[in-house]
């Protein structure tokens, strides 16, 4: 048994989760292993692994960031999210309405969080003309 799936059989049986719930995410660690650990590029050629973010200073001694993230982290999380309650839920989609996202995480599909990482590639902002924040996938 792997450890995802022995944590959650731990946290039912210590009442920290439901039995639904546990089915949950049991499911979505059943669906996380059987899919692929990338998704393609636009161009169907490449499988896509990481989210990096890139924060390039444009005045000298600035701190540099180069960042990271498994995209498999970030579906998890996404799938994470429908486990807030519906009271905070509100709460975040209002904020991120406000933003200009009108993103459902406790809806969101396998499709949704695949388009949802694609809008993430290939973004760039120029920041006050001090740095540049470069966020794309390989």
């Amino acid at each position: 048994m792997n450890e995802e799936r022995k944590k959650i059989l731990e946290m039912l049986s210590e009442g920290k989760i439901s039995v639904d719930e546990a089915e949950k995410l049991l499911e979505a660690v059943s669906l996380n292993q059987k899919e692929s650990t990338g998704i393609k590029d636009p161009t169907g050629t490449k499988t896509l692994k990481y989210l990096r973010v890139m924060i390039e200073p444009k005045e000298k001694g600035g701190d540099r960031v180069n960042i990271r993230v498994p995209l498999n982290l970030i579906r998890a999380g996404l799938k994470w999210a429908s486990f807030i309650p519906k009271e905070a839920q509100e709460k975040v989609d209002e904020a991120l309405t406000e933003k200009g996202l009108d993103l459902n995480f406790k809806n969101m599909s396998k499709e949704d969080i695949e388009e949802f990482i694609r809008t993430l590639d290939e973004l760039e902002v120029d920041i006050q003309g001090k740095e540049t924040v470069k966020v794309y996938c390989e």
